[in-house]
């Protein structure tokens, strides 16, 4: 004997058991990479939300400040007449006014808008502010813009004066009201309520 002991491999249960504990971290690892990633995915919807809302809350707010708020006779009259009166009208699933629409080279100046829920969607349709009775086939005919997808529920309703009761239907009338309340539900979930001031 010349006092070398012989070489000796890893048993089978260690084997075992280091393949057991690197299994674990693997398994360890990937989950928390799989939980990073989920958690970045539901930051960025999150996100695209948030900006959806205030995009959208910033625009509606834009177009109820530059309402067009006028002593014209009748809303609207053929001819253009009426460009400087004050229009509103509400109705169910639907608001109506007439407004200064600033977006895109071929749609400046005064318009009537609409905003209504249609199929799913918060639907922005603008017209120019030269004819009577809008019904409904003359605003499936006008140039639209989606605002809001996966709509669910859609309500407006208005204010006369600041101290009176909120009412959701508002006859086509030239006297402006002093508050407009916003409630939507899409996607699953409720939007903040947005109340704008009609300047008078």
């Amino acid at each position: 004997m010349n006092g070398v002991s012989p070489s000796r491999g890893f048993t089978l249960v260690e084997v075992m058991v280091a393949l057991t504990i690197l299994s674990l971290v693997l398994l360890g690892t990937v989950s928390a990479m799989r939980t990073l990633g989920n958690t970045q995915t539901s930051l960025e919807r999150v996100s695209e939300r948030v900006d959806e809302i205030r995009t959208v809350s910033e625009f509606l707010r834009d177009l109820m400040e530059s309402a067009v708020v006028g002593s014209g006779k009748g809303g609207l009259s053929l001819g253009g007449g009426g460009r400087g009166a004050t229009y509103f009208r509400l109705g169910e699933g639907f608001l109506e006014w007439k407004t200064n629409l600033l977006f895109g080279e071929a749609y400046g100046g005064t318009h009537v808008v609409r905003i209504a829920a249609e199929q799913g969607r918060l639907m922005l349709r603008w017209m120019e502010p030269t004819a009577t009775g809008l019904n409904s086939a003359r605003w499936q005919e006008a140039p639209s813009r989606p605002l809001v997808d996966q709509l669910e529920e859609f309500t407006v309703s208005l204010r006369p004066e600041f101290g009176d009761d909120w009412v959701e239907s508002w006859e086509e009338s030239t006297v402006a009201p002093a508050l407009v309340r916003i409630e939507m539900k899409s996607a699953g979930r409720f939007w903040p309520e947005l109340i704008m001031q009609v300047q008078r």
